[in-house]
Protein backbone atom coordinates (compact mmCIF):
# COMPACT_ATOMS: atom_id res chain seq x y z
CA UNK A 1 0.00 0.00 0.00
CA UNK A 2 1.50 3.40 -1.29
CA UNK A 3 1.64 6.09 0.82
CA UNK A 4 1.65 9.97 -0.51
CA UNK A 5 2.52 13.52 1.85
CA UNK A 6 2.36 16.96 1.23
CA UNK A 7 4.56 18.83 2.98
CA UNK A 8 5.67 22.48 3.95
CA UNK A 9 9.05 22.65 3.21
CA UNK A 10 10.97 24.75 5.13
CA UNK A 11 13.66 27.29 4.02
CA UNK A 12 17.26 25.57 4.45
CA UNK A 13 16.49 22.44 3.67
CA UNK A 14 17.41 19.77 0.47
CA UNK A 15 14.30 18.32 -1.32
CA UNK A 16 16.20 15.31 -0.82
CA UNK A 17 16.82 12.56 1.48
CA UNK A 18 20.33 11.31 1.00
CA UNK A 19 23.58 13.73 0.78
CA UNK A 20 26.59 12.49 0.15
CA UNK A 21 29.27 15.37 0.41
CA UNK A 22 30.79 16.52 3.19
CA UNK A 23 28.61 19.80 4.30
CA UNK A 24 26.17 19.10 6.68
CA UNK A 25 22.79 19.71 5.27
CA UNK A 26 19.33 19.43 6.40
CA UNK A 27 17.18 16.61 5.32
CA UNK A 28 13.62 15.97 4.48
CA UNK A 29 14.11 13.15 6.81
CA UNK A 30 14.44 15.40 9.22
CA UNK A 31 10.99 16.75 9.88
CA UNK A 32 9.10 13.50 9.53
CA UNK A 33 8.86 9.97 10.55
CA UNK A 34 8.75 8.87 6.64
CA UNK A 35 8.46 5.22 5.44
CA UNK A 36 11.46 3.82 3.72
CA UNK A 37 11.41 4.37 -0.20
CA UNK A 38 9.57 7.93 0.04
CA UNK A 39 10.94 10.35 -1.84
CA UNK A 40 10.46 13.46 -3.16
CA UNK A 41 8.29 14.57 -6.73
CA UNK A 42 10.11 17.18 -8.17
CA UNK A 43 12.33 19.47 -6.07
CA UNK A 44 12.77 22.52 -4.36
CA UNK A 45 15.81 24.64 -4.03
CA UNK A 46 17.46 24.99 -0.63
CA UNK A 47 16.93 28.64 -0.30
CA UNK A 48 12.66 28.39 -1.58
CA UNK A 49 10.32 26.92 0.43
CA UNK A 50 6.58 25.83 0.14
CA UNK A 51 4.59 22.50 -1.16
CA UNK A 52 6.41 19.33 -1.96
CA UNK A 53 5.15 16.76 -3.02
CA UNK A 54 6.18 12.67 -1.30
CA UNK A 55 5.38 9.55 -2.40
CA UNK A 56 6.39 6.00 -1.95
CA UNK A 57 5.14 5.10 -5.53
CA UNK A 58 8.01 5.69 -8.20
CA UNK A 59 4.33 5.59 -10.51
CA UNK A 60 3.00 8.63 -9.10
CA UNK A 61 6.08 10.40 -9.04
CA UNK A 62 6.90 9.90 -12.77
CA UNK A 63 3.24 10.76 -13.85
CA UNK A 64 3.18 14.01 -12.32
CA UNK A 65 6.73 15.01 -13.02
CA UNK A 66 5.55 14.14 -16.98
CA UNK A 67 2.87 16.13 -17.10
CA UNK A 68 3.11 19.47 -17.69
CA UNK A 69 1.58 20.53 -14.48
CA UNK A 70 0.72 23.84 -13.28
CA UNK A 71 3.30 25.19 -10.04
CA UNK A 72 1.84 28.28 -8.64
CA UNK A 73 4.73 30.33 -6.13
CA UNK A 74 4.53 33.66 -4.31
CA UNK A 75 7.29 35.96 -4.62
CA UNK A 76 8.00 38.49 -2.22
CA UNK A 77 10.31 40.86 -4.07
CA UNK A 78 12.62 43.86 -3.98
CA UNK A 79 10.86 47.04 -4.41
CA UNK A 80 6.97 47.76 -5.32
CA UNK A 81 6.87 45.62 -8.26
CA UNK A 82 4.70 47.69 -11.27
CA UNK A 83 2.08 46.42 -13.44
CA UNK A 84 4.63 46.88 -16.29
CA UNK A 85 6.59 44.30 -15.20
CA UNK A 86 3.81 42.08 -14.18
CA UNK A 87 2.49 42.17 -18.08
CA UNK A 88 6.54 41.26 -18.97
CA UNK A 89 6.81 37.93 -16.66
CA UNK A 90 2.93 37.22 -18.41
CA UNK A 91 4.49 37.43 -21.81
CA UNK A 92 7.82 35.75 -21.29
CA UNK A 93 11.12 37.08 -20.17
CA UNK A 94 15.01 36.12 -20.86
CA UNK A 95 16.80 34.48 -18.78
CA UNK A 96 20.29 33.10 -18.63
CA UNK A 97 19.91 29.59 -18.78
CA UNK A 98 23.11 27.05 -19.28
CA UNK A 99 25.35 29.39 -20.46
CA UNK A 100 22.94 30.51 -23.31
CA UNK A 101 19.67 32.79 -23.11
CA UNK A 102 16.15 31.45 -23.06
CA UNK A 103 12.57 33.11 -23.45
CA UNK A 104 10.25 32.10 -20.69
CA UNK A 105 6.98 30.51 -21.58
CA UNK A 106 3.50 33.23 -21.07
CA UNK A 107 2.66 32.34 -18.00
CA UNK A 108 -0.21 33.55 -15.34
CA UNK A 109 0.86 36.31 -12.78
CA UNK A 110 -0.44 39.19 -10.87
CA UNK A 111 0.19 41.05 -7.74
CA UNK A 112 -0.45 40.00 -4.26
CA UNK A 113 -2.01 42.36 -2.33
CA UNK A 114 -3.15 40.78 0.83
CA UNK A 115 0.16 39.42 2.67
CA UNK A 116 0.43 35.91 2.70
CA UNK A 117 0.85 34.33 6.26
CA UNK A 118 3.54 32.19 5.78
CA UNK A 119 5.11 32.99 8.61
CA UNK A 120 8.83 34.02 9.53
CA UNK A 121 11.34 32.52 7.33
CA UNK A 122 14.35 30.60 9.34
CA UNK A 123 16.71 33.27 8.17
CA UNK A 124 15.23 36.69 8.45
CA UNK A 125 14.82 38.40 4.84
CA UNK A 126 15.75 41.91 5.65
CA UNK A 127 13.71 44.56 7.43
CA UNK A 128 11.86 47.71 5.32
CA UNK A 129 14.58 50.36 6.34
CA UNK A 130 16.26 48.43 3.33
CA UNK A 131 12.88 49.57 1.38
CA UNK A 132 9.77 48.26 0.41
CA UNK A 133 8.98 44.72 -0.70
CA UNK A 134 6.16 43.13 -2.15
CA UNK A 135 4.28 39.89 -3.46
CA UNK A 136 3.33 38.40 -6.95
CA UNK A 137 1.95 35.33 -7.78
CA UNK A 138 3.48 33.41 -10.72
CA UNK A 139 2.48 29.90 -12.17
CA UNK A 140 4.71 28.58 -14.55
CA UNK A 141 4.12 24.80 -16.21
CA UNK A 142 8.06 24.79 -17.34
CA UNK A 143 10.44 24.18 -14.15
CA UNK A 144 13.76 25.51 -15.37
CA UNK A 145 16.48 26.04 -12.91
CA UNK A 146 15.86 29.15 -11.07
CA UNK A 147 13.52 29.80 -12.97
CA UNK A 148 11.01 32.22 -11.15
CA UNK A 149 14.44 34.04 -9.53
CA UNK A 150 15.32 34.73 -12.95
CA UNK A 151 12.28 35.87 -14.33
CA UNK A 152 11.65 38.66 -11.72
CA UNK A 153 14.97 39.77 -11.44
CA UNK A 154 14.63 40.08 -15.84
CA UNK A 155 12.19 42.41 -14.83
CA UNK A 156 14.10 44.82 -12.00
CA UNK A 157 12.65 43.33 -9.24
CA UNK A 158 15.19 40.22 -7.27
CA UNK A 159 13.22 38.02 -5.25
CA UNK A 160 13.54 37.96 -2.10
CA UNK A 161 11.66 35.02 -0.62
CA UNK A 162 9.87 31.95 -2.71
CA UNK A 163 7.30 29.83 -1.54
CA UNK A 164 5.39 27.25 -4.10
CA UNK A 165 1.97 27.13 -3.38
CA UNK A 166 0.34 24.99 -5.70
CA UNK A 167 1.24 21.75 -7.64
CA UNK A 168 -1.58 21.39 -10.68
CA UNK A 169 -4.68 20.76 -8.31
CA UNK A 170 -2.74 20.58 -4.94
CA UNK A 171 -2.49 23.28 -2.54
CA UNK A 172 -0.40 23.82 0.52
CA UNK A 173 -3.39 24.60 2.49
CA UNK A 174 -2.72 26.18 6.06
CA UNK A 175 0.18 23.98 6.98
CA UNK A 176 3.00 26.00 8.38
CA UNK A 177 6.46 25.32 7.87
CA UNK A 178 8.10 22.03 8.61
CA UNK A 179 4.07 20.44 8.55
CA UNK A 180 3.53 17.01 6.73
CA UNK A 181 -0.08 15.86 5.85
CA UNK A 182 -0.56 12.26 4.96
CA UNK A 183 -3.07 12.27 1.95
CA UNK A 184 -4.67 9.10 0.07
CA UNK A 185 -3.67 10.37 -3.59
CA UNK A 186 -2.87 13.79 -5.14
CA UNK A 187 -5.51 15.29 -7.09
CA UNK A 188 -3.94 16.44 -9.74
Amino acid sequence: MHRHFILFKPYGYLSQFIYELKRKKKLLGELHDFPEGTMAIGRLDEDSEGLLLLTTDGMVSELVRSKKVDKEYYVQVDGVITPEAIEQLQKGVEIGLDGGKYKTKPCTAFIVTEIPDFGPRAKKIRDERHGPTSWASITVNEGKFRQVRKMTAAVGFPTLRLVRVRIGNVYLQNLKAGEVLEVDQFDN
